[in-house]
């Protein structure tokens, strides 16, 4: 009986083990079985050895190949971990920062125990911060261009992943908020403060991330899109800036801005106002001067409302 079983195993096991080492073979990577590990160790080891030897004779180019081919054949020897870090480093050298990045974010990956693990997060983060601020460049056919601005988000998520709820994490999320800021892409600005604010509201870049939300939601007020739902989103985000963070030093810019914000609701509600007086729609109109005198006590628009409501038969 047991032998009728073992071909009807094998037709089982055998394109299962098939489909597996196709599929780690698309991933650029070949399996390691258990079985292989001891007896690929020493041929691990030796290749290893050329990757140093082409290393200190100055063969860089030859030395990341080897590197490479080292810690990607033989994950489980002993200088798997050097293999990549140092694969890592020389790409740093030879000016090759989004691949250094990409070698620094494996070798954190696979060896979160090894003793080179603080070292090689600390030159993730330095490679990501580096690319954020514009100091480094990357090389395409020979030309050196600015990294752009989605693998440098890229960069910054790959710190995150590595290093969640930390400081370094929340440093290199509020740059992710910070760059998008900068190319004017609000959206996607704002997701990436609010998600600061979310993981990690104890941390110190947290309150400058929730007042940026409200600074960016006026920005996009000045720029013309005053509708309502705009004043109302940076008045709630100041509004909970506030109160989740009393005493940080941009409170007093924030009643400013809530204070501005205000101004502007009531410009719009006389645009509005004026709107429906134009078009004969005296009623939708008296909604909004009541709304104007309501929420101002003085002023010019506060006259101008009262006036109109007068001229109306109030």
């Amino acid at each position: 009986m047991l032998r009728a079983m073992i071909p009807r195993f094998a037709a089982f096991i055998i394109p299962l083990l098939a489909a597996l080492f196709i599929a780690a073979c698309g991933t650029g990577e070949v399996p390691v079985l258990v079985g292989q590990v001891s007896g690929e160790i020493p041929e691990g080891e030796k290749l290893y050895q050329e990757a140093k030897a082409a290393d200190d004779a100055g063969k860089t180019s030859r030395a990341i190949k080897l590197y490479d081919r080292t810690a990607t054949r033989y994950p489980f020897i002993g200088a798997a971990a050097q293999a990549r870090f140092r694969q890592a480093q020389l790409l740093e050298q030879e000016r090759e920062p989004r691949k250094a990045s990409e070698a620094y974010d494996k070798m954190l990956a696979q060896y979160p125990g090894d003793p080179l693990y603080p070292r090689a997060l600390e030159r993730l983060s330095t490679i990501a911060n580096d690319a954020a601020e514009g100091n480094i460049q990357s090389r395409f056919l020979g030309i050196k261009r600015p990294i752009s601005l989605d693998q440098t988000v890229e960069m910054l998520g790959r710190v995150k992943d590595h290093a969640p709820r930390s400081r370094t994490a929340a440093k290199a999320q509020f740059k992710v908020g910070e760059l998008y800021q900068s190319k004017k892409k609000f959206k996607e600005a704002i997701a990436a403060f609010r998600d600061l604010v979310r993981e990690q509201p104890e941390s110190p870049e947290a309150p400058e991330a929730l007042f940026r939300v409200g600074v960016i939601h006026l920005e996009q007020a000045d720029r013309g899109n005053q509708n309502q739902s705009t004043l109302d989103l940076a008045n709630e985000a100041f509004n909970d800036y506030l109160i989740q963070y009393p005493g940080h030093p941009r409170n007093a810019e924030a009643r400013k801005m809530i204070s501005s914000l205000r101004g502007m609701a009531l410009d719009r509600s006389m645009e509005i106002a004026e709107f429906y007086m134009k078009t004969g729609r005296t009623e939708s109109a008296k909604i909004y001067y009541r709304d104007i005198v309501r929420k101002s006590s003085s002023g010019k628009l506060h006259d101008a409302a009262m006036a109109r409501l007068k001229e109306l038969g109030e």
